[in-house]
């Protein structure tokens, strides 16, 4: 793989300012991770990155655009399972698996960086923080579809719309940086539809009603969220799967 090393300022780095959230990188671990995004590929909207039951042998990281990861279902639907940002690594859930447990799609036209699993030795091998810090990633993705899965079964649509909301919100905000009471929000009600487990004109409805009263504004793909704490009410938010709330890394340690 090309490396490239210094072919990019760190301070830009998606990659390197997601793990910054996790713990304080040092030079070095931040060459090591733009690794991960020398060399991007340009990708269309609407592309597969991999399907269901591909071989598993590489993850990619996704530099530019945003991205979903989804499952088919017997009966010809879909059900969508996580929604990616610019920053995020896609795929490390299957590190262990030989066949890809779900297909991946390009919501926008975007950049993606693959990522032989091989090569996570490496990273292993020359950074204990990076090493932690990917537990972590891996922790966190698996804790927020257990959210995606209370958030299914139990809420109804307009918790359901207003929690997955708030959920985007924060995570822009800490990949941004900027506040997110105004943010981009580029996925159809199509997509929506089979991420919330509704039909696309149940989350046109539901829009609607959050609009009338004030909680949320919708302009193609842009949302405002006036009052997050009314937002935060309305859907029963409890922020703790989050980055904020996280165990600080190496904790103890010296203890």
């Amino acid at each position: 793989m090309h490396t490239g090393e210094g072919s990019m300022d760190p301070d830009e780095s998606c990659i390197v300012r997601h793990f910054n959230q996790y713990y304080p990188l040092s030079a070095e671990d931040k060459s090591l991770l733009i690794r991960l995004e020398d060399s991007s590929t340009p990708i269309r909207a609407g592309t597969s990155l991999w399907e269901e039951r591909d071989q598993a042998q590489e993850f990619c990281t996704l530099k530019r655009g945003w991205a979903f990861s989804y499952r088919e279902l017997e009966n010809g639907t879909r059900q969508i399972l996580d929604i990616y940002l610019p920053g995020d690594i896609v795929g490390l859930r299957e590190f262990a698996f030989s066949q890809r447990l779900a297909g991946v799609q390009m919501v926008e036209d975007g950049e993606i960086c693959f990522f032989p699993h091989r090569n996570l030795f490496d990273i292993f091998q020359r950074s204990f923080t990076l090493t932690s810090i990917l537990f972590a990633i891996a922790s966190r993705q698996q804790v927020m579809l257990t959210e995606r899965l209370v958030n299914l079964a139990r809420r109804n649509a307009r918790q359901k719309l207003a929690h997955f909301l708030l959920e985007m919100c924060q995570r822009i905000k800490q990949t941004q940086g900027d506040g997110c009471e105004i943010f981009r929000l580029p996925l159809s009600q199509e997509v929506l539809a089979d991420l919330l487990g509704l039909s696309p004109v149940h989350v046109s409805r539901t829009f609607t009603a959050l609009s009338e009263d004030g909680l949320i504004f919708r302009e193609r793909h842009s949302v405002t969220i006036p009052d997050l704490e009314a937002l935060k009410h309305e859907a029963g938010f409890d922020d703790r799967y989050l980055i904020e709330n996280m165990r600080p890394l190496f904790e103890g340690m010296n203890d």
